[in-house]
């Protein structure tokens, strides 16, 4: 279902009644077994990687998407990037895999998202040092984080006079950590109607990622 976006009804006939595998999906959502998952799974990708479970730098950054004309909360207007729908602000290790996401109205501004993305950041961020972000979280953002967290952000700015295009040191983990979910047909737009069952799809993709390093 993540990764063609068939309806529930359309799963193959293999698979259990979609009458129950729905229900497990959306009780494990609630009570946050996949966030679970997905953290244990993180854990074992970065040691099989020779690195620390617990990451001590990341980076953040937004993705805006279009929603469908299925009514749903939260959705509004992206100016900057001229999209209607949702955003999700997602912080990931120097992997570029997912540490913590939301999913908000478009019309958040940037700076207001990562601040609600920092409020739940759990036990396994705790090691947390260093967050690269873009200039979009400048000003108070910066003494916001240093106030409330044992982490620093740290801005990486592109060049005025740069016309082409140009990798940016740190900032491009996230950029690809964004294209990995885009592979997801069901992430390509957001048509949940609870911002909820979005952020778990996001977990899924990862979860579904992750399993393929582990097995490969």
């Amino acid at each position: 279902m993540l990764k063609s976006g068939c309806l529930w009804e359309a799963l193959p006939s293999d698979f259990p009644n979609c009458k129950t595998v729905y229900p497990y999906c959306w009780s494990w959502r609630r009570n946050k077994t996949w966030q679970r998952i997905h953290d244990t799974l993180r854990a074992r990708v970065r040691r099989k990687a020779g690195r620390h479970k617990h990451p001590r730098a990341g980076c953040i950054d937004s993705q805006s998407v279009k929603t469908t004309a299925i009514g749903g909360e939260d959705r509004g207007y992206d100016a900057g990037k001229q999209v209607k729908g949702r955003k999700r602000p997602v912080l990931v290790d120097t992997l570029g895999l997912l540490m913590a996401v939301i999913v908000t109205s478009a019309s958040l501004p940037d700076r207001d998202g990562a601040k609600q993305l920092f409020r739940r950041l759990t036990g396994s961020c705790k090691k947390l040092r260093c967050v690269w972000v873009d200039g979009g979280y400048r000003r108070t953002l910066l003494e916001w984080v240093a106030d409330r967290f044992q982490f620093a952000l740290r801005v990486v700015l592109r060049c005025d006079a740069q016309k082409s295009f140009k990798l940016l040191p740190r900032r491009w983990v996230v950029e690809r950590t964004f294209a990995w979910l885009s592979h997801c047909r069901r992430l390509s737009k957001d048509d949940e109607t609870l911002p909820e069952t979005s952020e778990t799809l996001v977990h899924l993709a990862m979860i579904r990622l992750r399993l393929n390093r582990l097995a490969a």
